[in-house]
């Protein structure tokens, strides 16, 4: 795969190499209309599936091969165990995805000054889910995942004097209802006290968070994008929005904005226990490389 070396140090993919061997596959979903099921078909491939199956066909194998039936039981218990822990999940996310730092305070000191100068900087929120109906709340709400990153947008909204857009509709997997978008604005201007510039509501994944946001961007005349999501989420996104911002004619300068980096669990022993910790974070890190392969 071509990359380049991004004006801001980032280095980001270019179209050459991803659009002609992945989007065939998107291509191939919407073909065959069933794009809709694309949270199903994954979720067959996310552990702990996998393993279970492997077990499966252990069990079977101790009928007439024993040694090697059990042999394939212990290889997936072992996968179940090291699948949930997040020693495991923190590793892959290292190999497999090498998300860039969090931004540091000179960065953040550095686009306070850029807006000072000239505010032609935009913060965009990408979704991370919502939840149609909270029983507590009366009404649709984001899920944990997009809270925390909705937080982290506002947090640089006022540390840099930048506005803040959220993207996210609803996704493949979600009943109808209303937007996550619209849900995070409201939560934004009613809890946080900071009303987003943008929302940006149609998107039903990081595919299509690109796509649209780039076109509402593209007429504020933005030129450079913080772009905020989890750490694990960051390649495929900074992926995204390369190919979007080219496809607009937009030339940005896109800064990754990833959050979420810390240990979930601190001492070393149990960060190797499986955990529902782990096994979100190790689920999350194989999602994302399979979106990756799919171009999604």
């Amino acid at each position: 795969m071509n990359r380049r070396t991004h004006c801001c140090g980032t280095v980001l993919p270019t179209l050459q190499g991803t659009t002609t061997r992945e989007k065939p596959v998107n291509n191939l979903f919407l073909m065959l209309g069933i794009e809709s099921w694309k949270p199903v078909l994954g979720s067959l491939l996310l552990p702990p599936v996998p393993w279970l199956l492997l077990t499966l066909v252990g069990a079977r194998m101790l009928l007439w091969r024993r040694g090697w039936g059990w042999l394939v039981v212990l290889v997936a218990t072992a996968g179940i165990w090291l699948s949930a822990s997040s020693a495991v999940g923190e590793w892959l996310q290292r190999s497999m995805l090498s998300p860039p730092p969090a931004l540091s305070g000179e960065r953040i000191a550095a686009l306070r000054r850029s807006m000072a100068v000239r505010p032609a900087v935009a913060i965009v929120v990408l979704g991370g889910g919502r939840e149609s109906t909270a029983p507590e709340y009366g009404v649709a709400s984001l899920s944990p995942l997009a809270l925390e990153r909705l937080r982290y947008g506002i947090w640089l909204g006022r540390q840099t004097n930048a506005p803040v857009m959220y993207s996210g509709g609803v996704g493949h997997a979600a009943q109808v209802g209303a937007s996550e978008a619209d849900v995070a604005a409201d939560i934004a201007a009613r809890e946080f006290g900071r009303p987003l510039r943008w929302t940006e509501s149609r998107s039903r994944d990081t595919r299509e968070n690109a796509q649209y946001a780039a076109t509402l961007l593209r007429e504020s005349r933005i030129e450079k994008v913080v772009l905020v999501t989890h750490g694990w989420h960051i390649p495929r996104a900074l992926r995204a929005f390369a190919a979007a911002s080219e496809h607009v004619g937009a030339k940005w300068e896109i800064v990754p904005a990833p959050m979420g980096l810390s240990p979930r669990v601190e001492r070393p022993p149990l960060r190797w226990m499986p955990s529902s910790e782990g096994f979100l974070l190790v689920r999350a890190v194989v999602r994302e490389k399979i979106g990756w392969w799919l171009g999604a």
